[in-house]
């Protein structure tokens, strides 16, 4: 026999306790930790033991122990995914005026994705979500979308507010599935892509060797620094002493190679 005066408590609980989390709202990710941290895309290894943070690509796994970072490309193609989304996705794809997908000219076999309408962009953040839903599935904390600033080297055929408006689907689609989401670089449109995208935190490259770092300070808590030496004009400790630099600044090698390859460099505030 069904006890329906326990089932009606039970019942009553549980409304009470659905409309409790509502009121409160989704918790929100956590930003990374203000110690040193590793830009690893050019291929995974063990972190130096201060370590805090690890960024990887998303093909590859979060660092044990360590919060991690899925570098994703929000707007733009994987150089490996380029013949998938060509067939896959053609009408996502920017096109220029001869009808070819406009690439980016200092990466050519990365395609620009076509932002410019809603219907693209809840495409392109269906497809990307994958790969974002693959990196929380794996245990990383957080995802950089890299390439914020896609539109200006789309011929004027996009706009940043064409961009930001996928960044905003984009960051939304990472919080439900428990990432902090960060901006990457596009230094002129951190106070936007904060309050309009919702972004939580930065990776910028070179903002000290072109004196962008306050833009990104003036935003976000924690900006995460990636500097490389051939564009410094100062010695890595002075770029390090300048009260303009986060903290969390390392200087690394163009290319991101690993330990043990030549060119390998890795330097921390």
């Amino acid at each position: 026999m069904v006890d329906t005066t326990r089932c009606a408590a039970a019942l009553l609980a549980l409304l009470l306790c659905a409309g409790c989390s509502a009121s409160r709202g989704p918790q929100e990710p956590d930003p990374p930790p203000d110690g040193p941290f590793d830009y690893q895309l050019g291929g995974a290894y063990e972190p130096a033991a201060d370590v805090e943070t690890v960024v990887r690509d998303a093909t590859g796994e979060p660092a044990d122990g360590r919060y991690s970072v899925c570098y994703v490309n929000g707007f733009q193609t994987q150089p490996q995914e380029s013949a998938r989304w060509r067939a896959e996705h053609p009408d996502l794809l920017l096109r220029g005026g001869d009808g070819e997908p406009v690439a980016d000219p200092e990466w050519p076999d990365e395609l620009l994705l076509d932002t410019s309408t809603a219907e693209a962009r809840a495409e392109i953040a269906r497809v990307v979500g994958e790969t974002v839903a693959a990196c929380a599935a794996r245990g990383f904390d957080a995802v950089e979308f890299d390439n914020l600033d896609s539109h200006t080297r789309s011929e004027g055929r996009l706009t940043a507010d064409d961009n930001l408006a996928l960044a905003s689907v984009l960051v939304a689609g990472a919080h439900d599935l428990g990432l902090a989401a960060a901006q990457k670089n596009a230094a002129e449109l951190t106070g936007r892509a904060r309050d309009e995208a919702g972004f939580d935190f930065a990776v910028a490259e070179e903002c000290a060797a072109f004196d962008e770092c306050p833009a990104y300070t003036d935003a976000y808590g924690t900006v995460l620094v990636v500097e490389y030496p051939d564009t410094l004009a100062a010695p890595f400790d002075q770029v390090c002493a300048d009260p303009e630099t986060p903290a969390t600044t390392i200087l690394r090698d163009r290319d991101l190679v690993v330990p043990g390859e030549p060119g390998h460099l890795r330097e921390s505030c």
